[in-house]
Order: C-alpha cells, then sequence, then structure tokens
C-alpha cells in the first residue's frame, strides 16, 4: 500500500473481487480465485508451499480464462510453472522475470522452459508492460485448440477421483490400487480370482483384505495418537509463552498474551476432538472380526447356528 496508489491487504475469504485492489495471499493458506470472489484454504502443500502460486494460477485461469495475466519473478525450485501454463492453456498471458536479473532464476527458467511467455523483462520494465496491456482489449492468445483445452492438472484430479470410485467399486482387479503396503510403503496391486481378494506389493508383502483393514486401522489409530500428543504439546508450549509473555507487565504484551492463550486453547479443543474419537473407535481386531464374519455369511460359509451365534464386536 505505500508503495503505490492501490490499496493492498490480506485476502479474506469468500471476499468479493473489486478493480483497483491488490489482494495477498495470507500465511499458510492457498489464495484461490472464483468468478467474482475470492477462496482461502488450506489444503494440500504444493511444491512445498502454501500459498502455492500454481493453484491460484489455476483457477484464476478457470474462472476468467483470456483475462488473465500471470507475472512469474524471482523464486526457487519450480512453483508458478505449471499454474503458467494453465493460464496460457486458457489464452491468457504470462510474464516472465529475466532470470539473469532474478535473484534466485529457478523460477523463471522453470516457467521459460515450460511456456512461451509474451515477455521477457526486467522487474522495472514490467509494470509499464502490464499497465499498458490492461488498457488493451482483450484477446485469446495460442488459437482455439489451446482456449477449449483442458490444463493437465484438471484432468489429472478427474483420473484421481476416477480411481477412488473404481477402487470402492471393487473395479481394480489385477491393477494397482489407491492402497500402500502397511509394511513397506510401497503401491500394492489387487489380485485374486473369483471370491478370492488378494493384496500385494512390488518386493512381495500380501494380505488379505481383512488382514489390510486391520493394518490400515491400526495405522490410523496411532496417526491419531501422533496428532493427539503433538496437540498437547503445542498447546502446552503455547501456553508457556502466553504465560510468559504475560508476565513482562506492558499492556501490549498483555494483548499480545492472550492473542497467543487463544491459540492454546483452540489447540486444546483440537486435541480434544481427537480424543474423543479415539475413544469411540472400535479396535483393529474388532472390526477385521466383522468384516470377516460378513464375508462368510456372504460366501454362504455361515451355518444358521453361527450366523447368530452371539453379539458381534460393535
Amino acid at each position: 500500500s505505500r508503495s503505490g496508489p492501490l490499496p493492498a491487504a490480506h485476502a479474506q475469504h469468500g471476499e468479493a473481487i473489486e478493480p483497483g485492489r491488490i489482494y495477498v495471499a495470507p500465511p499458510d493458506r492457498h489464495l484461490l480465485v472464483r468468478t467474482g470472489w475470492i477462496e482461502l484454504s488450506r489444503g494440500p502443500r504444493e511444491n512445498h508451499a502454501r500459498p502455492a502460486i500454481d493453484p491460484l494460477f489455476r483457477t484464476a485461469a478457470r474462472a476468467y480464462g483470456s483475462r488473465v495475466i500471470g507475472i512469474v519473478l524471482s523464486g526457487a525450485l519450480y512453483d508458478g510453472s505449471m499454474g503458467l501454463l494453465a493460464i496460457k492453456t486458457r489464452g491468457g498471458m504470462a510474464i516472465v522475470q529475466d532470470p539473469k536479473e532474478a535473484l534466485v532464476d529457478s523460477m523463471p527458467r522453470r516457467a521459460i522452459e515450460r511456456v512461451a511467455a509474451e515477455h521477457i523483462l526486467p522487474v522495472a520494465d514490467i509494470a509499464v508492460a502490464l499497465t499498458d496491456l490492461v488498457r488493451q482489449p482483450v484477446t485469446a492468445q495460442g488459437g482455439t485448440s489451446m482456449v477449449n483445452a483442458i490444463d493437465a492438472e484438471e484432468r489429472l484430479e478427474a483420473v484421481i477421483a476416477e480411481d477412488f470410485v473404481e477402487q470402492a467399486s471393487d473395479g481394480r482387479t489385477e491393477e494397482t490400487t489407491i492402497f500402500t503396503c502397511p509394511d513397506c510403503g510401497g503401491v500394492l496391486w489387487q489380485g485374486g480370482e473369483g471370491p478370492v481378494l488378494r493384496f500385494r506389493c512390488h518386493v512381495g508383502h500380501a494380505f488379505a483384505p481383512e488382514v489390510l483393514l486391520s493394518q490400515k486401522s491400526e495405522e490410523l489409530e496411532t496417526a491419531l495418537w501422533s496428532s493427539l500428543r503433538l496437540l498437547k504439546e503445542k498447546a502446552t508450549l503455547t501456553q508457556q509463552l502466553a504465560n510468559r509473555t504475560q508476565g513482562s507487565g506492558n499492556g501490549k504484551a498483555a494483548q499480545a498474551a492472550e492473542r497467543i492463550a487463544d491459540q492454546a486453547r483452540l489447540d486444546e479443543r483440537h486435541a480434544q476432538v481427537i480424543q474423543e474419537l479415539l475413544e469411540a473407535m472400535p479396535s483393529p481386531m474388532d472390526q477385521a472380526a466383522v468384516v470377516t464374519h460378513a464375508l462368510k455369511v456372504t460366501d454362504g460359509v455361515a451355518t444358521e447356528g453361527s450366523a447368530g451365534a452371539g453379539p458381534l464386536p460393535s
């Protein structure tokens, strides 16, 4: 805001997009562009970053197509190049800082390798070019085929979603599954003929479905206990910092201490939710027993007497 006439601020979730404003992604949130408004997301990191450039560029391209101009500046690694490609695919324009001028040239170089940028400029010239471009009529770049294409990330998201649906529908026999091996972390293949279902990884670990379910249940319980431990540690450390800040004895410190204490209370609430979830979870062995019993009944193995021979584990 101090650098020019346009007001700049951290974006708010659900905020309307207005002309003449600069919206900055807040810490630890992806900034996603929807038609007419902004969405903030704490979704998975991309390129080890949150906020990341690629989801911003992708969603802007989907919402506004050829009206988007993407700019990639100095930075490390790969973030921004695939998003810039999405902008170009939708008919938008690409501007990249000259790598020879960039303090860290990885991001501009990767962007230039993947995208035919309209402008490769030093920073001092980018503002002038941008001001000129936004005053010109919008024309889609790259031809009709590019404007109508679906970018690679959208296709990949659709493929992943279809794989999960197919897996749940028991439709991936003799194919790789969406599951990982509990013993080594490798991908599991689904095999078996007729009613016999088996899972095997590429180094040879093999599991019956009941055993795999039990193993996954144990992994989940272990992960939840680890999350509970970390939340309790974080809440305790945060409260310790709040008390130390409070002890400094001035008004600003007291306000800061209260904000820190609010975070500690939030962590405690999250820990309580996980604690309640753990207490309500059936044991992995109980879950496996229920599945085994149900499969036997389905396959006609259980007799009428054994099918009703007592309560199943809850």
